[in-house]
């Protein structure tokens, strides 16, 4: 969880192999061209849309073709459907098995930023999923940024909206209203705008966050 804005997966490699985090995407997993139109004022959707272009919320999804281990791995990006699904199920972004959890809530990790507010990492808007203890020892190990500086947390979360691009109204297609370079912008449930997104990844909302030291719950 590098911040609200600027997800980055984390990269973790180990001898000529490798090992690629189940949220990450490979180079044949494509971005699918789609026509965004609008529906009438009341957002966008897909020209050719089918039933699985929008989750259980009804919000409109990225179409990512799914084909994990051809390619090559992007660690700096998040599949989609996988980083939806562990998020949603509460799943470990690297194994995809279920997270570790106690009554103090799962387990996080985050680059340090404590210099954004008082108490972060209280509150704030999450696009990674959490760990399980295994792969959080390795990915500190293992993974560069977090090398240079982590936090390890256990919290209770609760889903908040999506990251993606969002759209406006436009004389006969919709036009791109708000978007990033480094994926998109986070958007609440709760806001009307959630229905002009083209969601990325969905976010959680972090609480109760209790920091732990991985290296004694390891031993």
């Amino acid at each position: 969880m590098v911040n609200e804005h600027r997800p980055t997966a984390l990269a973790m490699t180990a001898g000529r192999g490798g090992v690629v985090p189940y949220v990450a995407v490979w180079s044949d997993e494509r971005t699918v061209r789609t026509t965004v139109v609008q529906r009438g004022r009341w957002g966008i959707g897909y020209a050719d849309e089918v039933l699985t272009d929008r989750d259980r919320d009804g919000v409109l999804w990225t179409r990512t073709v799914s084909r994990p281990g051809h390619g090559r791995p992007l660690y700096a990006k998040l599949h989609p459907l996988r980083q939806r699904r562990a998020m949603r199920r509460l799943l470990c972004q690297v194994c995809g098995q279920p997270a570790d959890y106690t009554d103090q809530g799962h387990l996080w990790l985050a680059i340090e930023q404590q210099e954004k507010w008082p108490g972060w990492p209280e509150n704030s808007i999450n696009p990674f999923p959490p760990l399980c203890l295994g792969c959080a020892v390795r990915s500190v190990r293992l993974c560069p940024p977090l090398r240079r500086g982590f936090v390890a947390f256990r919290a209770h979360s609760t889903l908040y909206g999506v990251i993606g691009v969002r759209f406006r109204s436009g004389p006969t297609y919709p036009a791109v209203a708000l978007a990033a370079d480094d994926g998109g912008v986070p958007v609440a449930f709760t806001d009307p705008a959630i229905h002009w997104m083209q969601a990325a990844q969905l976010t959680r909302t972090m609480h109760q966050c209790v920091p732990v030291d991985l290296d004694r719950l390891a031993s």
